[in-house]
């Protein structure tokens, strides 16, 4: 036999032992919980005078999902040795095979354990900082919420940088008689579902209960009833209720209120809400954009295929052309996708400084060991691409890096640039120049340039694809003091001027089929957009800008550029340009009418946009849209509808989609508790680099394998053994209530296969929403699945 023992040497000597003690075992919901905490040192002496805690109040049931070992301070400070000697024997040969691996197998028992209830929120308090008094002890009041659950109080405690210690307590919320929800969190539209709540006597009595309710749809909709139970509940006995629901089309959210009486008494009552998502979107079919000069009109109808009753024209009214990007503020806020970079683009598109500012307090998490930002937080290393364009962005948007974090990005940069830094390109293609161009030009933007870092550039420009001349351009407007300036500014513009041309009103540029670097993260696009936002100010180019605007305007498709790094620059581009170049105000009134709709819009105060909406005509009809007054408005008409997938759909990608198998109770039908597996087949023409697979959800199913609490091991490693070999590797999955979506760095040119296991929780009829995939910066490739109804059975015998 052989035995290794972990020896903790020297530990006791930075070891706070804390002691956490709940003044109560349980307490009712929205009382509030006093804690008392006690830190000493094994000696059993006061801890140092500036010993503060770390305090953490959390749901149970988020513990048993996964443990937080980050809590465990001294073991983090006092780092263990790992096994430093080495063997070389055949006494695994002399084992017997019953004992092989035996220890490393866990001890039966816990199936009597009940999982802790996890809705409602899990973080009752977080303290990062609780001073100690002169006893070495604290107290906190801790306000509870609603939930009906255990909490966890964890203490963490430092003292002097060198005494560490942790403790923890439990407490609970109880009351006699508890209404609990099932439902799954989101829900489509159409869906029929049995809608589960369990009601549970904790009390040695016998109770008699009546169950009432209703569901409240946002936005207006007509409450529904939910029709009353009478019940006998027996001493500490529980029971399921059902209600059976039609999800309403055209809602948000359903509101579901309970409430359970003894007699007059009303003894419990629950608020849940659950959202509701469509299966087919309204999106933006086409879009137009006119400057209004009088009188206008077009005829319109509904695209065949479109779903009756929803959607219709949409019109975005404004006296800028700032203002005119109705469409991009539609297809951002919609964005689907969620790396760095699209959260980034995202937040700049919508001009909404919330949502860079929680990027800014993630972007520590999301950077290498060399300061180069990545593209999810799980991935090994970061990328130079990315890490260049968000300091271009935030420097065109004038927006702030917090500083500690803008020093990671420059010094991984730097070293990028100077070659201690070594990043392969995503493609086996001749770009390294091209990247360093970027890197530089983000580090200027930022006021940091050195004229040596040229030297090993080969500069001309005219063989460069234009998003390096843009670079390069931006390097030469910042950087006064370079060689040849002047010169060379004057080249870099006379190539743009010479790659610009015009294919009607749309802007375009002669080398645009080379300047497709997708792996870049560039796009025709994105280069025109850029090239309006850095020029835009350039005295020689006053004549062209606002040809160059309205070119740019009309490369949009469906009412958005084609990327989200191309949205972004083109917002920033038009702020800039309207702020340069748009001095005119409209004043008077604009009215649109469609058969006997009209809506009329007053220009007044400035006003910065106005949005028009009329509903579908019956077939075709004409839009008439006429402004009165000084000025000349922008108008972006956008036709939105609902359109379903009912045939597969390939652009480049082809996509098929089909069901195995893994445990069904009942031959040739679905129920709860079944287990499938899915396997999604696609064909990749070329090389494509970040591609995204989605495959929509059934409501209340969860994918297996998730590593989390209460998953099955067993049937985690069938999916891992049969996900992981046969695809490309993926950067990053993402596991939704309602969809799975795995994202791939690249995927090499070929067919491939991405399974995985899904385990059905609720019943019900559901509608799918097509499967999906696309290369995100490079759109046009992509494919849809469609996916119809799927039904699901209660468990065992219930109808």
């Amino acid at each position: 036999r052989l035995g290794i023992a972990a020896l903790e040497v020297g530990w006791s000597g930075h070891r706070l032992d804390v002691k956490v003690a709940p003044r109560q075992e349980t307490y009712r919901v929205r009382e509030k919980a006093e804690v008392q905490f006690a830190v000493r040192r094994t000696d059993g002496s006061l801890p140092p005078k500036d010993t503060e805690l770390a305090v953490a109040v959390v749901d149970e049931g988020l513990l048993q999902l996964r443990k937080n070992e980050s809590w465990q301070l001294l073991d983090a400070m006092m780092k263990k040795r790992g096994i430093e000697v080495e063997t070389a024997s055949a006494q695994q040969q002399v084992v017997g095979k019953r004992h092989f691996g035996k220890k490393a197998v866990a001890a039966g028992g816990g199936g009597g354990q009940m999982g802790a209830r996890e809705l409602f929120d899990t973080l009752l308090l977080w303290r990062g900082r609780v001073r100690l008094d002169a006893q070495g002890e604290a107290r906190l009041e801790v306000p509870l919420n609603d939930s009906l659950t255990r909490f966890r109080v964890v203490a963490v405690a430092e003292g002097a940088s060198q005494f560490f210690g942790t403790g923890e307590a439990s407490f609970g919320t109880t009351q006699e008689v508890m209404l609990l929800s099932a439902l799954p969190q989101v829900v489509r539209e159409g869906d029929r579902f049995d809608a589960s709540f369990t009601l549970r006597n904790t009390t040695k009595t016998e109770k008699h209960l009546v169950v009432s309710g209703e569901v409240t749809p946002t936005p207006a909709g007509v409450k529904l009833a939910l029709a009353p139970r009478q019940l006998t509940l027996g001493p500490e006995a529980a029971v399921t209720l059902h209600w059976p629901l039609a999800v309403p089309e055209s809602v948000a959210r359903l509101t579901w209120e309970l409430s359970a009486r003894e007699g007059e008494v009303l003894a419990d009552r629950l608020r849940v809400r659950q959202n509701v998502v469509p299966v087919v979107p309204l999106e933006v079919q086409q879009a137009t954009l006119v400057q209004l000069d009088g009188r206008w009109q077009t005829p319109l109808a509904a695209p065949a295929a479109a779903l009756p009753g929803r959607g219709g024209p949409r019109l975005e009214l404004s006296p800028r052309l700032a203002g005119s990007l109705a469409g991009v503020t539609a297809y951002m806020g919609a964005y689907p996708y969620s790396c760095t970079e699209q959260r980034a683009s995202v937040a700049v598109a919508l001009q909404d400084r919330k949502r860079w500012e929680q990027l800014m307090a993630e972007l520590p998490g999301l950077l290498d060991g060399q300061g180069l930002a990545k593209y999810f937080g799980l991935m090994r290393e970061g990328s130079e691409v990315l890490t260049a364009y968000l300091m271009q962005l935030a420097a065109a948007n004038d927006w702030e890096i917090p500083e500690a974090v803008e020093e990671r990005l420059r010094s991984g940069l730097r070293a990028f640039v100077e070659g201690r830094l070594q990043r392969p390109s995503e493609l086996a293609t001749a770009d390294f120049s091209y990247r360093r161009l970027a890197a530089m030009a983000a580090l200027s933007a930022h006021g940091h340039f050195e004229a040596k870092w040229l030297d090993s550039l080969v500069i001309d420009p005219g063989l460069w694809p234009s998003s390096a001349v843009l670079d390069w351009l931006g390097i030469l407007q910042r950087a006064e003091k370079l060689p040849r300036r002047a010169e060379r500014l004057a080249q870099a513009k006379e190539v743009l001027r010479a790659r610009l041309n015009w294919q009607g009103t749309s802007a375009a540029l002669s080398t645009e089929r080379g300047d497709y670097l997708w792996w870049l993260m560039v796009s025709g696009d994105s280069n025109i957009n850029r090239m309006l936002w850095q020029l835009a100010d350039e005295a020689e180019w006053r004549a062209d800008i606002g040809k160059l605007a309205r070119g740019a305007l009309a490369r949009q498709q469906r009412g958005h550029w084609n990327t989200t790094p191309a949205n972004a620059w083109g917002v920033i581009a038009f702020e800039r340009f309207s702020s340069l170049h748009e001095a005119a105000q409209v004043d008077g009134e604009t009215r649109g009418s469609l058969e006997q709709q009209t809506q009329r819009v007053a220009w007044k105060d400035e006003k910065p946009s106005a949005a028009l909406r009329f509903a579908w005509p019956a077939g075709s009809a004409a839009l008439t849209l006429e402004h009165q007054g000084g000025g000349k408005p922008w108008v972006m008409l956008q036709s939105i509808a609902a359109v379903p997938v009912t045939e597969p759909l390939a652009r480049g990608f082809t996509l098929t989609r089909k069901i195995e198998v893994v445990e069904q109770a009942e031959r040739g039908a679905w129920r709860v508790g079944d287990v499938l597996r899915v396997t999604l087949e696609f064909d990749a023409p070329a090389d494509l680099t970040w591609v995204a697979l989605t495959d929509p959800l059934p409501p209340g199913a969860t994918v297996v394998g998730s590593g989390l609490g209460g998953d099955s091991a067993v049937l985690a490693r069938s999916a891992a053994s049969r996900g992981t070999w046969d695809g490309p590797w993926a950067a990053f999955e993402e596991r939704q209530s309602d969809l799975y979506r795995v994202y791939y760095r690249f995927v090499p040119r070929g067919r491939w296969t991405k399974s995985y296991l899904l385990r059905l929780n609720q019943n019900g009829e559901f509608h799918m929403p097509a499967s999906r995939i696309e290369a995100m910066y490079a759109p046009e490739m992509s494919a849809l699945w469609p996916n119809g109804k799927f039904a699901v059975r209660p468990a065992g015998g219930r109808e």
